[in-house]
């Protein structure tokens, strides 16, 4: 699904997935749950576009439904696979993450796990992945982080906030490392000027977007 000039959002993967044009490249943010590959691949088809055109496989977060799908991602396209530094060893698998907060995801995650991946790229606040400006947004999880396209006023936000049923959200505090970081995330947003907003979950916002985040976080305890 097109969502503005040069970028997409891929449907049916959980989690929501984007694939950013950056020059005669792609970025792909997020993979989703396990198994979810081929539909990001057919994503690409549809697009004309071929799986070796991906250089960069960026993570918003280390959780399940984002990473679910990268080694297979990574294998399949060559890109270099990109997260922040609080994250990176989760996703690669020399540490064991945090346990969920709630009960079925605890049980959940103790059966389902995502095949590791080694990130290529550690990031921190400020880095650039291609176009995209890397955001520290911690809180949903250490490492969580947000990018902003400046051409495009675009910021993807992944689970840091939300938008669904024409309001924004807070990320779930079960599933929220540490809810008091993740209130400061989202007035660190605000901070941004963009007129779209992309989250890991929920609807797109595609008018006047920081202006909607900036009267969210107002009203945050």
């Amino acid at each position: 699904m097109k969502i503005t000039d040069g970028i997409y959002q891929v449907d049916g993967v959980n989690c929501r997935v984007y694939l950013v044009e950056d020059g005669d490249k792609l970025i792909l943010i997020d993979t989703g749950l396990p198994r979810s590959d081929k539909k990001i691949l057919n994503e690409l088809q549809s697009l004309g576009r071929k799986p070796t055109e991906v250089s960069t496989i960026v993570f918003t977060h280390h959780h399940m439904d984002h990473i679910g799908s990268a080694a297979k991602m990574k294998r399949a396209t060559g890109a270099k696979t990109a997260a922040h530094e609080a994250d990176s060893d989760y996703i690669a698998g020399n540490k064991t993450p945090p346990k969920p907060k709630n009960l079925m995801f605890k049980v959940l995650s103790s059966f389902v796990k995502p095949s590791p991946v080694g990130v290529d790229l550690i990031l921190k606040d400020g880095d650039k992945v291609g176009r995209l400006l890397v955001i520290h947004t911690p809180g949903h999880s250490e490492g969580s982080i947000s990018l902003l396209d400046t051409d495009r006023k675009t910021m993807f936000v992944g689970d840091a906030l939300r938008f669904i049923d024409g309001k924004l959200q807070e990320p779930p505090a079960q599933f929220t490392l540490d809810n008091a970081k993740a209130k400061e995330s989202i007035r660190k947003i605000a901070n941004y000027d963009f007129d779209i907003m992309l989250s890991g979950h929920g609807d797109p916002i595609t008018e006047k977007a920081s202006q909607k985040v900036r009267e969210f976080s107002a009203t945050l305890a």
